[in-house]
């Protein structure tokens, strides 16, 4: 519309001052009398003929108001728009407001290594952070690579935390084709720092002759970058960089830390040079670092940056380049903006040999932390000893910070192939130690509880900080997303077809684990007081929370049958699957009635609810809660712990196992068929092949699956079914190897078979850790309690406990990695690796500690 068209319109409205007032109209309007119609007797006739004019005033009004509610509501729906449930917080207090998540608490965790899928990650808690990574240049297969992100196909012989306290120190080793490079992180708090303090990187680098070929030169080549991710200019400190002259390499100020300088210090004889880029982009920084080396070369014949920058550079590369062996000490500082702030003491107290003896002072720190919570010297080996450092400093730092927006599927396809619609949950960060930081660097739900099983009792506040983040994610149903993708570093990992979550599928409710051990350690009064209060008004804050989730599962995800529940999300019309996969299970590939459908009866979802309704009904107790209509934890948990209607509903005599109940027949098979296309040629696909009409039965296959029950201590210690369990346990033609427990009994029709041409078998026998130890748990509580088989549960839970500490010690040693899942043929790691998330309960088997479940 043109200006005079809305003058025009306007004018409508307001008038003018020529226009002549509202009484000379009424003046010169005709006077119409109410009484207009007249007989020709004189007698009027009556305008509403005997209806009561109150009455119609009365409806007059009421439609008035109708009608401006109508108009109001339709401004409001085009103003604030109804969101999908799907994508509505619930409406609570955040956790992560709470008191004791703010002040000290807060600044104390602002810097960490929370970037765990690069090699080495540095950022803030924050959504827009000054970031810091750390290149280099390796040789693979006789050619030149650059090192960034954690890739499995680098095959870098071992990389990993050896130690590190999830706060203020790291140390890390990686091995890399004959380059071996060693990194450590520190973080210091004085005061004169800006918000967070400061943190320095030491890099020490190594070579070992016997892997290097010295044709690809006598030095290596890193590249530390910094780069701000809220668009702030970053300044160079001059163009020729020269460190024996100034340490100083860059400079700039952001709200949160003041101004700040990055300085780097190094006795060595070492060559700089830098480039400065402009970009919106985080994800793909070694892709910028390759085209400007490849410019260089084709320029100069030297591989070097280009000793320039962009304009506004928000990006700043410097390349180091050093003899073997060199080590270098990064330092960043912050609030050097304040009049006090010591710039020139603050780096040498963290460079040099300031530096090495707090790193030493650190490492210490942690040994004697080590064992004065795990207790290890008296129950392990030197060697288990150092893995076991290994595996915890390897999950804490893998604790990582992202921030984005979930992608929320619209639709109900089940087919991957298929398009999927989506909806973005509201922007949210999340604070979480991941399964895998080269194949799984985000947050998992199903995996996070088993990470907080030991994180919990290596630092309660760290524990609860990342329970809190995730519970925040709840919607207003009470779900949360199972897999958080957030931002692009994490998008950019992750194939399309599996990013959107599905608001209908659950994942298994871990975090009640944790919540359950630490509840126990309550009652044992194994925490100061302030860590006593402090979680009790977790837990208070977090019931309304944990209540919606609760209800979530008890709704959604219940069976026909009364205390019945089943996985929602099998595909049911795939004609490729063998068996159609329970992702939401988080077992996956694990067999599950063969025609999913209404009826299944899934055992361990059954397991889990109890283990939910148990740990309410506990923090009810705790905080003193009634119990009220609808919402009585206690009832539910005594239901579901019923031996008898649980062996009515899943046991088989025949077997004397527990079994999932559905749809099923075993005449199920992959074929190769021919595919009518219309083309010339007709394709061969392997195809689901089904020879027999399936029933409603209880589904024949030995695993983990029928251990629920047995891991959930369900089973009377004097029942016989619990010698049935430890038989089906102990026996090699089913599940027991040297090496642990396999997944899935070697008589089941399903042992070690592919589920479709491209998936081989993930929970079909090979051995899973978390498992495990929820077996050894249980077997540790059965050698503890009076009845006919304590005996026989303690000889198997001792000789299952001293296999897996062996294989994964093992392993470790020969393959620098702990990893996914583990042969059952010969033992060795198979899967992701490094996979430093739930297989780091290892520390948990070796110190025997297992809690409540």
């Amino acid at each position: 519309m043109t200006g005079s068209g809305r003058t025009t319109a306007r004018s409508r409205v307001i008038r003018s001052s020529s226009e002549p007032d509202a009484d000379a109209l009424r003046e010169r309007r005709p006077k119409f009398n109410r009484q207009r119609g007249r007989s020709k007797y004189g007698s009027t006739i009556p305008l509403f003929n005997n209806v009561n004019i109150k009455f119609v005033l009365a409806i007059s009004f009421f439609a008035f108001f109708i009608i401006l509610f109508l108009i109001r509501h339709l401004v409001n729906s085009v103003v604030e728009p109804r969101l999908p449930r799907s994508i509505t917080p619930l409406p609570a207090p955040k956790i992560m407001d709470l008191p004791q998540f703010q002040g000290e608490h807060k600044e104390s965790l602002y810097w960490g290594t929370y970037r765990p899928h690069l090699y080495l990650g540095i950022r803030a808690r924050t959504p827009q952070s000054l970031v810091a990574g750390l290149m280099w240049i390796g040789v693979k297969d006789g050619r030149y690579h650059l090192r960034h992100v954690c890739r499995q196909e680098d095959d870098l012989s071992t990389y990993g935390w050896k130690k590190h306290n999830g706060r203020d120190y790291g140390h890390q080793v990686l091995h890399d084709h004959g380059i071996i490079l060693t990194t450590e992180f520190l973080k210091s708090k004085g005061e004169d720092s800006g918000y967070g303090g400061d943190w320095a990187v030491r890099i020490d680098v190594q070579v070992d002759k016997s892997k290097w070929n010295e044709e690809f030169g006598k030095g290596a080549q890193l590249f530390f970058y910094l780069a701000d991710e809220g668009g702030n200019v970053l300044d160079v400190s001059r163009e020729n960089l020269n460190i024996h002259e100034d340490s100083l390499l860059a400079s700039g100020s952001r709200t949160d830390i003041g101004d700040w300088e990055l300085h780097l210090k190094s006795t060595d004889d070492l060559k700089l040079h830098y480039s400065g880029f402009h970009t919106p982009h985080f994800h793909n920084l070694s892709d910028l670092v390759e085209e400007n080396l490849a410019s260089q070369i084709r320029k100069h014949a030297q591989l070097q940056l280009s000793d320039s920058s962009d304009d506004s550079s928000n990006v700043l590369v410097f390349q180091i380049i050093g003899g073997f062996p060199f080590t270098t000490d990064i330092v960043l500082i912050s609030g050097t903006d304040l009049e006090s702030s010591r710039v020139e003491e603050r780096v040498n107290s963290l460079t040099g040999a300031s530096l090495s003896n707090e790193l030493k002072y650190k490492e210490q720190a942690f040994d004697e932390k080590i064992e004065k919570i795990f207790n290890l010297a008296e129950k392990v080996d030197s060697e288990s000893i150092s893995v076991g450092k290994a595996a915890i400093g390897s999950l804490l730092g893998g604790i990582g910070y992202f921030y984005g927006q979930s992608k929320i599927a619209l639709s109900r396809t089940l087919n991957f192939r298929e398009h999927v619609d989506y909806v973005s949950y509201w922007p949210a960060e999340l604070y979480t130690a991941v399964p895998s930081r080269s194949f799984f660097p985000r947050g998992f739900l199903w995996d996070e509880g088993f990470h907080q099983l030991l994180i919990w009792r290596w630092d309660i506040r760290i524990s609860l900080d990342i329970i809190g983040h995730w519970l925040d994610l709840m919607n207003i149903d009470g779900w949360i997303p199972r897999e958080q993708i957030l931002g692009t570093e994490a998008l950019s990992r992750v194939p399309d077809e599996f990013v959107p979550q599905h608001p209908t599928n659950g994942n298994p409710p871990t975090l009640f684990l944790a919540l359950s051990d630490i509840i126990t350690g309550l009652k044992n009064n194994e925490f100061t007081a302030k860590d006593r209060s402090e979680i009790s008004m977790f837990l208070e804050s977090a019931f309304v929370r944990l209540e919606a989730w609760f209800q979530w599962f008890n709704t959604t995800q219940s069976g026909k049958q009364t205390s019945s529940y089943y996985w929602h999300g099998r595909d049911n019309k795939t004609m490729r699957e063998l068996n159609p996969k329970s992702l939401s299970s988080g077992l996956d590939d694990y067999p599950r009635a063969s025609h999913p459908s209404t009826d299944e009866r899934h055992l361990d979802l059954r397991c889990w609810m109890l283990l939910a309704a148990d740990c309410m009904h506990s923090i009810e107790k705790l905080l003193d809660k009634e119990t009220r209509p609808g919402k009585d934890y206690g009832f539910t948990a005594k239901l579901l712990s019923d031996h008898e209607l649980l062996n009515q509903m899943h046991f088989d005599e025949a077997y004397g196992a527990y079994f999932d109940f559905g749809n099923h027949t075993e005449k199920v098979q992959l074929k190769w068929k021919e595919m009518e296309t219309g083309q010339q040629y007709a394709p061969r696909q392997l195809v689901r092949d089904v020879s027999e009409r399936p029933v409603l039965r209880l589904v024949p296959h030995i695993g983990y699956v029928s251990l629920f029950p047995f891991m959930g201590r369900i089973i009377p210690s004097g029942s016989w079914i619990l010698e049935k369990q430890l038989e089906l346990i102990s026996n090699n033609s089913l599940l027991w190897t040297d090496y642990g427990l396999r997944s899935l009994g070697k008589t089941s029709s399903m042992y070690m078979k592919r589920n479709t041409e491209h998936d081989p078998p993930y929970w079909r026998g090979p051995i899973w850790i978390n498992m495990n130890y929820r077996i050894l748990s249980a077997l540790h509580h059965y050698s503890k309690e009076n009845g006919p088989y304590q005996d026989k549960a303690k000889a198997i839970y001792t000789e299952l406990r001293s296999n897996l500490i062996r294989n994964i010690v093992r392993n470790y040693q020969q393959t620098g990695f702990f990893w996914e899942q583990y042969d059952q043929i010969k033992g060795k790691g198979k899967g992701a690796r490094p996979f430093t998330g739930w297989t780091s309960l290892v520390v948990l088997i070796m110190a025997e500690e297992y809690g409540t479940i």
